[in-house]
Order: structure tokens, then C-alpha cells, then sequence
């Protein structure tokens, strides 16, 4: 009976505990960070010391306008302020992440492919509406860079590339601490570089670049089927499993991981040449992998020691993106207090 008691306390003190934790939270004011993904969407709710308190995520997949969005991040938001026993007055700002070209200057989504119907969308704006508190965005290449610059991999690193390497390819750069955008705020769409061994066709807008046909999502997957064909027939296979099979002594599945980090290798060194970066990040579904990562390193280890950069994999995966949000949540919360003070 005392062990029953003892743990029915201790349940009741735990629950406690949370309560008071949560009207801590409420009292000092909470953000919300958002990932707006081309499959999925993920919120999260810190507080000002930059705390994830919960998170909540659903799909996108049948989402086709921007207000379809915005519905599910209040639903999100509520959630969250249900589950921490808070309310909507507590929110102090959110910051979001959008693919593709994003003016985070007018808080203004230009263009993505990753979302149907997105063009000059007004998501900055659509927030503060919705959500009754000052709002900011951001491309989410750029938001996962931010959350490795302040929590991961590039912690205290200035001059650094953060590589997202998924179905697409695309880069946020650190310069000098700062977030590099660009003139037209496409800086980093290095997914449309030309490399030795990529195709030299032109550029098409909202057609994959020729970076990225080669070693995005869709050209990994390719060149195995094409190597195959000619050795034991078609076996449909994703980058990872493919390079998952290396280990196993597979050679056509190393010849072509060594094809991809051989060009994964040019676009790293060609980028460090350009902006003396000291650290490149690797994220993404295939930027993560460990043996893309390994045997690009050793292609890198050939080329002229000043200009070769440190590769590591990012330490904060998917949730790169999030913390990032949450970083650029709380700068919002702390510029409207000095502007109010």
C-alpha cells in the first residue's frame, strides 16, 4: 500500500510539476516555430530561452493553398497551447520556413514548386492574421542553417554552407554571421550549378537544375537503374538503399556512390573557393547518409589543402529546420520588445 501511495504522489507532483512549469511558460511568453514541408508540416512551441515544449506535425500532401496551410498551423498552435495548459494570449511571435524563393525581407513567398498554388504568397502576413502576433519567414534551406548556426553542427562557425541534399539541392550560407540572401533572394539555389560529369542543358524555371538531376533525388535513383540495365536488369532502389548496399560489397551501388561524391565533391570545393567557408554542414533525406559523407571526404582529401573546407553530417537532422524557426521566433519576440520598451 505505501508503494501505491508513494507512486500515486509521485504522479501528482509530476502533473504538478508540469502545471507550474507551463504557467512559468505562459508568464514569460512563448513562440512558435514553424516547418512548412512539401509532404508534411511541423510545428513547435518554445519558450523564450529557447526551450521546444511540445511539437505537433500533419501532412500536406492534400494541401493546394496557402489558407489550407495556415488553418492547419492554428490548428498546430492550439494543440500545443492545449497541451502545455496555455493559451494564445501567452504567444509572443512565430517564425515560419517555406521552400523555395522566399522575400524574407517582405515576407513574401515568391515562388515554390513544392506546394500547389504558391506564388507571391503573403505567408508573413497570413500569420500575424491569424495568430494575432508579430510574424517572420524564411526559405527553409536558410531556417535549417540558422538552427545549425545557433544549436548544431556550426555552433560559433561564421563562414559556413549548410548543404540540403534531398529531392532537390539547395544551400544556406553563413558569411561573416550572417545569413546570405542574395539580390533577387535566390543565393544558394546551387542545385543549378554545372559540374564535370552533370548534364550541360539549360536551366528550366521550376525544372530540377543539373546539379540536382545528377545527385538530387531523382538522378541517384537514375543512374543505379541505368548502371543495372546493362549488368542484371532494372531494381528499383532509393539513393540510401543503394548506398546502403556499398558496405555489402556491392560493386555497381559503389560505383555509384563514388559517381555522386565525386560531383557532390566539385560543387563543396567550387563553393569554398567562392566563399572561403570554412565548414559545410550536409543535411537532407541523402545529405545525411554516412557513406555519401565519408567517400565525398576522401575525394575532397585530393585537392589543395587551403581551400579544402571540413565536411560534417548535421547534428540536428530533421529538426534543423525547427530549431532554426525557433531561433528566428525568438529574435522577432526580442526586437518588438526593444521597439516597445
Amino acid at each position: 500500500m505505501k508503494k501505491a501511495r508513494s507512486s500515486s504522489l509521485a504522479r501528482r507532483k509530476s502533473a504538478a510539476d508540469r502545471e507550474a512549469g507551463s504557467r512559468r511558460a505562459s508568464k514569460r511568453g512563448l513562440v512558435v516555430g514553424v516547418d512548412i514541408g512539401g509532404s508534411n508540416l511541423r510545428v513547435a512551441l518554445a519558450d523564450l530561452q529557447g526551450n521546444m515544449l511540445a511539437r505537433w506535425n500533419t501532412s500536406t500532401r492534400a494541401t493546394s493553398s496557402a489558407e489550407m496551410v495556415i488553418a492547419q498551423i492554428e490548428q498546430g498552435v492550439d494543440s500545443l497551447l492545449a497541451e502545455c495548459s496555455s493559451s494564445r494570449r501567452s504567444l509572443v511571435s512565430v517564425a515560419a520556413g517555406a521552400p523555395g524563393v522566399t522575400d524574407s525581407g517582405a515576407g513574401i513567398v515568391l515562388a515554390t514548386s513544392y506546394l500547389k498554388g504558391w506564388k507571391n504568397v503573403p505567408l508573413q502576413d497570413l500569420l500575424e492574421s491569424a495568430l494575432g502576433v508579430p510574424a517572420t519567414i524564411e526559405n527553409d534551406v536558410r531556417m535549417a542553417a540558422l538552427g545549425e548556426h545557433w544549436v548544431g553542427a556550426a555552433r560559433g562557425v561564421d563562414d559556413f554552407v549548410f548543404l540540403a541534399i534531398g529531392t532537390g539541392i539547395a544551400a544556406g550560407i553563413f558569411a561573416n554571421g550572417k545569413l546570405i540572401h542574395g539580390a533577387n533572394w535566390t543565393a544558394g539555389e546551387v542545385g543549378y550549378m554545372y559540374v564535370p560529369g552533370a548534364t550541360e542543358e539549360p536551366a528550366r524555371h521550376g525544372a530540377p537544375g543539373s546539379l540536382e538531376r545528377a545527385i538530387g533525388g531523382g538522378g541517384i535513383p537514375q543512374k543505379w537503374l541505368e548502371a543495372c540495365k546493362a549488368d542484371r536488369g532494372s531494381e528499383n532502389l532509393t539513393a540510401t538503399e543503394i548506398f546502403a548496399r556499398v558496405s555489402a560489397g556491392d560493386r555497381l551501388a559503389k560505383s555509384v556512390l563514388d559517381h555522386t561524391a565525386q560531383l557532390l565533391a566539385y560543387a563543396v570545393y567550387n563553393i569554398s573557393l567562392v566563399l572561403n567557408s570554412s565548414l559545410f554542414v550536409l543535411g537532407g533525406g541523402i545529405g545525411v547518409s554516412i557513406p555519401l559523407s565519408d567517400a565525398t571526404e576522401r575525394v575532397l582529401k585530393q585537392y589543395e589543402e587551403p581551400s579544402r573546407p571540413k565536411l560534417v553530417i548535421s547534428s540536428l537532422g530533421k529538426d534543423a529546420q525547427l530549431m532554426g524557426a525557433i531561433r528566428l521566433a525568438l529574435r522577432k519576440a526580442q526586437t518588438c520588445s526593444q521597439r516597445g520598451a
